[in-house]
């Protein structure tokens, strides 16, 4: 294993490669792209250090908080105020603007100013924007604090609290549910409006970057909304006599759900696969090989992006190539190697998880 990827705990790969080491296999495009965003957030930890404080974290999102950076990602940060407007807010957001590798994309979901009220206030309602709805469930499913995470932590903290304390079902004695299907459904809402959100950006941009962006949909896109959904199911998978939701006090469920979402989406992948209350010890054998097949396809995917002419190639695409495009095919072969991977894995191979899955994640 290369040197660069020694501290396995400190680029935060652990159960990827734990999961490499069952398998006898070595994704390096992974273990390169985890140690790329390491090196990253260590840098931008230095430059930003004087930003951030009790009232206020610099949060990253994308490919720099989930581990999979490569040279021509972009920088998705936010300035994260939990407290009282104060002037310098905007002060610090600029400067921290300036010193960005490269800009976030045109949305204007990052790259700026964003306060804790409407994202924990505003769940669901006209009030809830797609920005709003965006910042705040990638706060949970693909977000790192750089430097102080006192403010990072509270809002997530409290979003939590607003998911688990208003579904009354999880509290109800009679009813045996241990999954929070309130947080889970507004992930599964997330992952429709991103699929939605999609093709109308498509066509308002005549289709511009089309081939790259969808891979992206069907890789790291559909990656987060899978990891949501695996976190919500393993509070019941795991806890299954609902310890989780006793006594109306959702503190207990609110430290499982941190400690799981404090994992990359590529984490939690690998460490539902190695987890055997998701996956019985009777189903094991059937599990490795469909891993296999996923995690090759991933690594295949970050290899892609990482290769400068490939991606170059890629987003410049005309739409009326696509189907003649050899790279593109290929691109696009790849991606159905690893949707039909996850679908053996939690709809197919016979488990405590396709259980789940198909009872509270398809139903």
């Amino acid at each position: 294993m290369p040197d660069e990827v020694a501290n396995l705990q400190e680029t935060g790969a652990r159960p990827v490669l734990r999961l490499a080491e069952r398998l006898g296999e070595n994704w390096l495009h992974l273990q390169q792209a985890a140690k790329m965003a390491y090196d990253a957030r260590e840098r931008y930890r230095k430059q930003w250090e004087e930003f951030t404080g009790e009232d206020r974290s610099v949060v990253v999102f994308g490919s720099l908080a989930r581990g999979e950076l490569t040279e021509d990602s972009d920088t998705d940060w936010t300035l994260l105020v939990d407290g009282r407007v104060d002037p310098t807010h905007l002060e610090a957001a600029l400067k921290i603007r300036e010193n960005v590798k490269k800009a976030p994309g045109r949305e204007g979901v990052f790259g700026s100013l964003a306060f804790s009220h409407d994202i924990v206030h505003c769940i669901g309602g006209g009030d809830d924007s797609n920005s709003n709805t965006t910042r705040r469930i990638l706060l949970l499913l693909e977000s790192v604090a750089i430097g102080n995470d006192q403010a990072w932590s509270n809002v997530r903290r409290n979003i939590l609290h607003r998911y688990l304390s208003e579904d009354m079902g999880l509290w109800q004695d009679s009813n045996q549910r241990g999954v929070p299907l309130f947080l889970l459904n507004d992930i599964s809402r997330y992952w429709r409006t991103m699929t939605v959100d999609f093709a109308y950006k498509q066509r308002t941009r005549n289709y511009d970057g089309y081939a790259l962006k969808s891979l992206k949909l069907g890789f790291s896109r559909k990656l987060i909304y899978l990891s949501g959904v695996l976190a919500c199911l393993r509070c019941e998978i795991e806890f299954p006599s609902k310890e989780l939701f006793t006594e109306g006090n959702p503190q207990a469920a609110i430290h499982h759900l941190e400690k799981l979402f404090a994992m990359t989406p590529l984490e939690m992948f690998a460490d539902s696969l190695l987890n055997e209350r998701c996956y019985g010890m009777e189903q094991r054998s059937r599990v490795p090989e469909a891993a296999r097949r996923a995690f090759e396809a991933y690594d295949a995917f970050i290899a892609m992006l990482a290769d400068g002419n490939t991606r170059e190639h890629l987003e410049k695409l005309d739409r009326n190539e696509l189907e003649s495009d050899k790279m593109y095919r290929d691109a696009r072969l790849i991606r159905h190697k690893f949707s039909e991977a996850t679908k053996d894995l939690f709809l197919r191979i016979e488990s405590p998880m396709q259980q789940q899955m198909i009872e509270r994640g398809v139903m």
